[in-house]
């Protein structure tokens, strides 16, 4: 486009991505970008997050349903954000058009987004901004993971996020000085965009925590990005130059650990923490005796969680890997809050098809604590090790005493042995089918996923049955070496 000579004063960008909730970070960056503000003016700043600003693990954000986090960008006075995971699959469309749409002072950019009923985006929604920085004009497009399969299951279409940038820029192109996509893809697919996307000036990254501590230049796209959960806010001056050079980026991470919170977001955090302990704790069931929960061995509430994906899926067996839960429940009142505190992990049940043969390979390597111990980051769990499996509809003999990997004498399936070569229905945990812990539970076939339930919806309808909570003690699990 044409333009004048550009002010001598430099553009900032300061960009966030995966804070995942720790809002105390998020108060810290809120006071780095106050004085930011102070020092290049409104005009000469612009804020953005790329994602996974909310994590439903957190107790202020769980009960507030997110509010919390819009609240604190909109304090900071961002200027716009795109979706993550996080955000567009552990809330409902309704919930995200609320928040979005009625609370936000930000614009949100999801280009390959749509609502599945009207394949275009919700008015809260927007492909692309252009924004007005010093002299420069600033197009900014925002994608997001296209996790398809769940996100029909909650009323959305993603597309394909490259026909989206595309597209998208090739409309804004003549229009702006400086293209800028905001990608909640990964550190792959940045790199990728960058060498098969034309008319890309910049991209800033999220999704795979990566930490870029000075822009990473493919062709002519600069790639930036600053790590997880708020230890770090990206920085980026733009050198105008005169209007016919090109914008050179300045860019670096800035740790956070030092800053001081904002006292205006610290009264925010405080506020929904408050609010939220009150929701939280609605009581969801009575239990006449405590239920205990252990990681290396089976466990009544880990049978219960079990019996409750099956009967959920209308499974004939079921598989949990115990390090979903955190801790065991006390006799008397059980509450949301508690619920949470114990299973706070945002994954899903879903059902799929297994073969004999691929049950018994996970079933063997639960027995060792190279799996029961081995420590699981992202994949929606926020628990600290595997654990072993906990079933239901399975009997399993086995003999600690025989050697790893062939301890197991016998299963049976719902009174019959188990056949290898036999497919079988099978609910369980949408962690597995992304080939995250016990491999051979992503090996299934025709999987279905349950949304928006998590598994810690699923236990608390389970917990409200006296009848389950007798059956959960019952064992399924029979050493012969500790029998004799």
């Amino acid at each position: 486009m044409d333009s004048e000579l550009r002010l001598e004063r430099n553009i900032v960008i300061l960009h966030t991505n995966d804070i995942h909730s720790r809002l105390e970070n998020a108060a810290r960056i809120a006071s780095y970008i106050a004085n930011q503000r102070r020092v290049h003016g409104k005009d000469n700043l612009l804020v953005l997050d790329i994602g996974d600003h909310m994590d439903r693990m957190r107790s202020e954000t769980e009960g507030s349903d997110g509010m919390v986090n819009v609240a604190l960008l909109n304090e900071a006075g961002y200027d716009a954000v795109t979706i993550g995971n996080n955000e567009g699959l552990t809330y409902s469309k309704e919930r995200l058009a609320e928040l979005y749409g009625e609370h936000a002072k930000f614009a949100v950019l999801g280009a390959n987004l749509l609502d599945a009923a009207t394949n275009k985006q919700p008015s809260w929604l927007l492909p692309h901004i252009i924004v007005n920085k010093g002299h420069l004009k600033i197009g900014l497009i925002g994608v997001t993971a296209n996790f398809t399969d769940f996100y029909v299951l909650l009323g959305w279409n993603a597309t394909d996020p490259f026909k989206a940038i595309k597209q998208q820029a090739e409309q804004m192109r003549k229009d702006v000085d400086l293209i800028i996509v905001l990608s909640h893809l990964g550190l792959a697919n940045d790199e990728r965009m960058a060498e098969e996307l034309t008319g890309v000036d910049l991209v800033l990254g999220a999704h795979t925590h990566h930490l870029l501590e000075e822009a990473l230049q493919v062709r002519r796209t600069s790639i930036c990005a600053a790590g997880k959960f708020g230890e770090h806010i990206g920085r980026i001056e733009i050198s105008l130059g005169t209007a016919d050079a090109k914008p050179q980026f300045k860019a670096t991470c800035v740790p956070t650990a030092a800053f001081e919170e904002h006292p205006d977001a610290s009264v925010i955090i405080a506020k929904y923490k408050e609010e939220g302990l009150v929701r939280l704790n609605r009581t969801v069931a009575y239990i006449d005796e405590p239920l205990s929960s252990a990681i290396a061995s089976e466990s009544p509430l880990a049978n219960l969680l079990a019996a409750g994906l099956k009967r959920h899926t209308e499974a004939d067996i079921s598989i949990v890997n115990t390090g979903q839960l955190l801790g065991g429940l006390q006799q008397g009142e059980v509450t949301v809050g508690q619920l949470h505190a114990l299973c706070p992990s945002p994954i899903n049940p879903c059902k799929m098809q297994l073969t004999g043969r691929h049950i018994k390979e996970a079933l063997e390597q639960s027995l060792l604590p190279e799996y029961t111990d081995k420590r699981i980051k992202g994949y929606g769990f926020r628990g600290e090790v595997l654990g072993t499996l906990s079933v239901d509809g399975l009997q399993v003999i086995f003999d600690s005493e025989r050697p790893p990997l062939d301890r197991i004498v016998k299963i049976m399936v719902n009174g019959q042995p188990l056949m290898e070569e036999k497919w079988y229905n099978v609910a369980s945990i949408d962690m597995f089918t992304f080939h995250i812990g016990y491999l051979s539970l992503g090996q299934g076939i025709n999987v279905v996923y349950y949304l928006p339930e998590f598994i810690r919806d699923v236990l608390a309808e389970a917990l409200k049955e006296k009848a389950n909570i007798a059956d959960c003690k019952l064992p399924r699990w029979n050493n012969l070496a500790s029998s004799i």
